[in-house]
């Protein structure tokens, strides 16, 4: 058996990460804080989690989809409980484990993504004229989502529910009533918006960030400001200015924000052409695996690559101002142990898909 391995994948990968790990280094010295140590301990992690997924077979996921679903289920149910769920910010979004925090909404999103290659794998033959079929796995990720939205976790509800819907309409979701759950899922997010004052704030201030720019749309303007000091070849490595507490987050939700002003134009296009890239062979990959009969496979890499698709331009579009503020982290890039972990673990399960198509 000869090792099939996708090396532009695995080169972008490679980049994505080397850029996160310089972007993150930057930021960091910028504030007099080495955050390299601890971003290093983060990617060792994250390799370990990549390594230790490659090496379980795909059946054994396929078979335990539904217990993956309880899993997501209770992990983000976890943070209520007292004594056990950390709050920062305002939202209880972790879970305390000693020095390190526990951010289950992450580890949701693997689970979840198992369970709906698992049920499609199932049912992709009637998601096309079965009501119930249909609703079913909406349902589910429904729950796991209202979840999220009571910690509150509002950008990464939005995004697992934007990749279910992604892979029923991949699996042959009726276009009459895929535009029915998005009619649905959008009157429901604008009722939720209403209930919260903090969510129509940050609407209000998204349509005219600069008549809020040292409240509300702070983040923001600091954001634009960025992208406008970098111009076309940016400041130079190392010598951004927004980084230096006028950009908060600048290490995390904002990083690409902090590409923009060293980097440049060019330097942000050439982020956007590798995800992309990245995100198209994942494609490919889902694809070819359909196309071999191998159903779990393929839907499993297609919702792997609709999620770090819908996420990555979730990223972009709040850096740049397109979409309301959301704390969202840009994939391999930004700096945050649980969303390295879990993104290379995910990358894992591709790469072990691969292997499996040469019959490993």
């Amino acid at each position: 058996m000869t090792l099939r391995i996708d090396y532009p994948l695995v080169m972008a990968w490679l980049l994505l990460l080397a850029l996160g790990t310089i972007m993150v280094t930057s930021t960091g010295v910028a504030k007099n804080v080495d955050l390299l140590p601890r971003h290093g301990v983060y990617l060792m992690l994250a390799l370990a989690a990549f390594v230790f997924v490659l090496l379980i077979p795909l059946r054994w996921w396929q078979a335990t989809h539904r217990l993956a679903w309880l899993g997501a289920l209770v992990l983000c149910a976890l943070v209520f409980v007292p004594g056990l769920g950390s709050e920062v910010n305002g939202a209880l979004r972790w879970i305390s484990l000693g020095g390190f925090k526990l951010q289950p909404a992450e580890i949701a999103k693997f689970l979840l993504l198992i369970y709906l290659a698992g049920y499609l794998t199932r049912f992709s033959g009637e998601i096309a004229d079965s009501p119930l079929a249909l609703l079913k796995p909406l349902l589910m990720t429904g729950l796991v989502g209202g979840l999220l939205m009571f910690q509150p976790d509002f950008g990464t509800a939005v995004v697992l529910g934007c990749t279910a819907c992604g892979m029923l309409f991949i699996a042959g979701a009726r276009l009459r009533h895929f535009f029915s759950i998005v009619l649905i899922a959008g009157v429901g997010l604008v009722l939720l918006a209403y209930q919260q004052p903090y969510r129509m704030s940050r609407l209000v201030t998204f349509t005219d960030p600069w008549a809020y720019a040292t409240d509300g749309g702070y983040q923001l303007t600091q954001a634009l400001i960025a992208f406008g000091r970098g111009e076309t070849f940016g400041l130079g490595l190392g010598e951004g200015i927004q980084k230096l507490d006028y950009l908060p987050e600048a290490h995390n939700d904002f990083i690409y924000a902090v590409i923009a002003e060293e980097l440049g134009l060019l330097g942000a296009l050439g982020v956007v052409l590798l995800f992309s890239f990245f995100v198209l062979r994942l494609l490919r990959l889902a694809r070819q695996a359909i196309d071999a009969n191998r159903p779990f496979a393929g839907y499993l890499v297609y919702g792997i690559a609709l999620l770090f698709g819908i996420q990555y331009l979730v990223n972009l579009g709040v850096n740049t101002g397109v979409l309301p503020t959301k704390g969202l982290t840009l994939p391999f890039v930004s700096y945050g142990g649980n969303s390295l972990v879990v993104s290379c673990a995910l990358l894992g399960l591709v790469c072990r898909s691969e292997l499996e198509a040469d019959g490993g």
